[in-house]
């Protein structure tokens, strides 16, 4: 195990400014979702920054278009951290939306649109998870019961667009 892995299981990852995203995506990967059987356990994709290679800003709008027939048995879920912190945004209305959320509108091709920023999109606030304006963060999308076009690649998920101010 790398020494930032083991210090921060040590401290609760109290250092500041060190996360070992790498590492600790793999201790979890193996401890949490190692798939033995598809259409079991969960399967985790992170971004970190959009589609342009920018860290994610809370005082902007991002959109991320879950693309219909996601490869998961069960359902899917998006949920937004706090880049500082690692821990869920305080505060908010929700830390997150998913394919089992009441309301969640979907397009008419089957995909979602989600959106996360400092409001909600005009008539959007169903698919949206707010961020904070001044503060970084992280998405985590979970999949439940991972199906074979998670893996094969043949269902892929997009990264974040920045939009434009509405």
């Amino acid at each position: 195990m790398a020494h930032e892995l083991t210090e921060g299981l040590a401290n609760a990852f109290s250092t500041p400014d060190v996360y070992p995203v790498d590492t600790r995506g793999v201790l979890f990967s193996f401890a949490f979702s190692s798939v033995k059987k598809l259409g079991t356990g969960q399967f985790y994709l992170v971004a970190l920054r959009d589609r342009t290679g920018a860290s994610f800003d809370g005082a902007s709008t991002y959109r991320l278009t879950v693309p219909a027939n996601a490869g998961v048995r069960l359902y899917w879920s998006a949920t937004v951290y706090d880049r500082s912190t690692y821990t869920l945004i305080q505060n908010q209305k929700w830390p997150s939306r998913g394919s089992m959320t009441s309301g969640l509108e979907t397009n008419a091709d089957g995909s979602v649109d989600i959106y996360v920023g400092p409001k909600p999109p005009a008539d959007k606030e169903s698919n949206w998870i707010p961020a904070q304006a001044g503060r970084g963060w992280e998405i985590m999308m979970r999949f439940y019961g991972p199906q074979p076009p998670l893996f094969d690649k043949s269902w892929v998920l997009p990264d974040l667009e920045k939009i434009p101010v509405q």
